[in-house]
């Protein structure tokens, strides 16, 4: 019973450090990344779509990404979208493809980016500790109805807090990973 709460909350645990990973991959640091474009959507036939299921995004060049259309005719509304989108790109529409150079950041849009990547990695240790905290409370509940020895309680509370500490810690090294790759000139 508590070896299945523990590995529960290992899975919850790795999810949050996945989303963090997720969410950083999305700032944008000076260097072009298809995970850039991921949360632009694209008015196609009356529905926001997704833009990866309407384009192919490569990275020919360090600093520039391109939008290759599947359907020539939503190239205008791509367009529109990367404009629209909060991430001070400006594509170039060429007819079939879609440039979009990647501007340097200026070093107060890099410190802002840095802080962001901060605040990410402190949600992403709040959702672990969330998920320790649940953990311990449904420990409490298992050694309140049934019998379990004292130890066995102690140590699955002790493989709890190995696990969050764990975690945390590889949260910490990744936020801090973003914030060198942000700051980099």
């Amino acid at each position: 019973m508590l070896d299945e709460l523990i590995q529960e909350a290992e899975m919850e645990m790795q999810e949050a450090v996945e989303r963090l990973g997720s969410a950083l991959a999305k700032i944008r640091t000076g260097k072009a990344s298809p995970a850039m474009l991921d949360g632009i959507k694209v008015e196609y036939y009356g529905s926001p779509t997704p833009l990866k299921q309407l384009a192919n995004i490569g990275v020919p060049e360090p600093r520039l990404l391109t939008v290759a259309p599947f359907d020539r005719n939503t190239i205008s509304e791509i367009e529109k979208a990367i404009r629209a989108g909060d991430l001070g790109l400006n594509p170039v529409n060429d007819g079939v493809l879609i440039r979009v150079p990647i501007p340097e950041l200026t070093e107060e849009r890099r410190r802002e980016m840095s802080k962001m990547s901060r605040e990410y990695g402190e949600n992403g240790k709040i959702s672990v500790r969330k998920v320790r905290q649940q953990c311990n409370d449904k420990i409490k509940r298992v050694e309140k109805d049934s019998s379990l020895p004292e130890d066995q309680v102690h140590s699955a509370r002790d493989t709890i807090q190995k696990l969050t500490d764990r975690f945390c810690e590889e949260i910490d090294r990744i936020s801090k990973l973003k914030e060198a790759e942000i700051m980099e000139i």
